[in-house]
């Protein structure tokens, strides 16, 4: 991700860039026979829900053609990205949404896809690439841990409902409610003093723990802190993205993370705005609380993957 991605206060179009010169860098230290693929995610959901604009993704394109390396994309939020890059790179306001959908995946070698994001169904999703002899070798490796793919799968029920949501993900009127929907939260967070990844994403707001708790050391989860506080208090469920997420590292040891995030993420076509405005009455008056939040301790954690399952206490 680039540098400004990392800065949650900065304003900037495309924070969910990728850094390109660090892309190269690491494939020249790492060597480009030991990396099996490159994956971008569209939009950034561990950096605040940020677009990647199509420029970037040409950029990135181009270093893996240069080193013989496939490019995926975590498509999950395919459409809302496409409306940013409409709304703000450059030559893309008078475009179709579809023209350009269609324009990053033919950047794209294959993609996974959670159909739940912006297929708009309730399961379901999808692994799609080009290179046939790779899909064969998916398809055994699906055999041997999860089943022949004729062995249940989707009902046609669900498999429609995925067809029509990706109808509707990219007509412009619904991403437009959509994505102010969300500036909605962000703004009237921003105005009350809390601080928020800026500017807001399409999926969610994100809370910059690490700066409303500047009192809790980021190895005590700040960011872990704040999502207990606010269920507690307000039964409003989010989700840490911060030391927790990404702070052990290969060896055991822990270090901080960039960021220390709480992600609230909005349920497409769910919420009203009283819904909205009740988080925003919940976060504020736990802000204004901060200073009484204690850091966090992992109980129990797994080996792989913590932020899914760990236990934690308190300080």
């Amino acid at each position: 991700m680039i540098a400004e991605g990392k800065r949650p206060e900065l304003e900037h179009p495309f924070k969910g860039n990728m850094d390109v010169v660090a892309l190269e860098e690491l494939i020249l230290a790492r060597g480009a026979q030991n990396i099996p693929v490159v994956f971008v995610t569209i939009t950034n959901n561990s950096g605040g829900g940020q677009p990647v604009s199509l420029a970037n993704l040409r950029a990135v394109r181009a270093v893996c053609d240069k080193y013989d390396l496939p490019l995926f994309l975590d498509g999950c939020r395919f459409a809302e990205n496409a409306w940013f890059i409409h709304e703000r790179e450059e030559g893309q306001q008078d475009r179709s949404i579809v023209d350009i959908v269609r324009d990053i995946g033919a950047l794209a070698d294959g993609m996974t896809m959670s159909a739940k994001k912006d297929g708009m169904a309730n399961i379901g999703g999808w692994l799609a690439m080009n290179d046939d002899a790779l899909a064969v070798q998916c398809r055994n490796m699906l055999i041997l841990t999860e089943g022949f793919p004729t062995y249940g799968g989707l009902a046609g029920r669900d498999l429609e409902a995925i067809a029509q949501g990706l109808a509707e993900v990219v007509d412009p009127n619904y991403l437009r409610y959509r994505i102010r929907s969300t500036a909605y939260l962000a703004d009237a967070l921003s105005a009350a003093g809390v601080p928020v990844v800026r500017p807001a994403g399409g999926h969610a707001v994100y809370l910059d723990a690490r700066s409303l708790l500047s009192h809790i050391p980021p190895l005590q989860y700040p960011g872990q802190a704040l999502a207990t506080a606010l269920y507690l208090q307000g039964g409003i469920r989010g989700c840490e993205i911060g030391t927790v997420m990404f702070g052990r590292q290969p060896d055991g040891s822990e270090i901080p993370a960039a960021m220390d995030l709480v992600r609230l993420a909005i349920p497409r076509r769910t919420y009203t705005q009283s819904h909205i405005d009740y988080v925003i009455e919940v976060v504020t008056w736990v802000a204004e609380r901060a200073s009484e939040l204690k850091g966090m301790r992992i109980v129990d954690e797994p080996p792989a993957l913590r932020h899914f399952t760990a236990r934690f206490g308190p300080l």
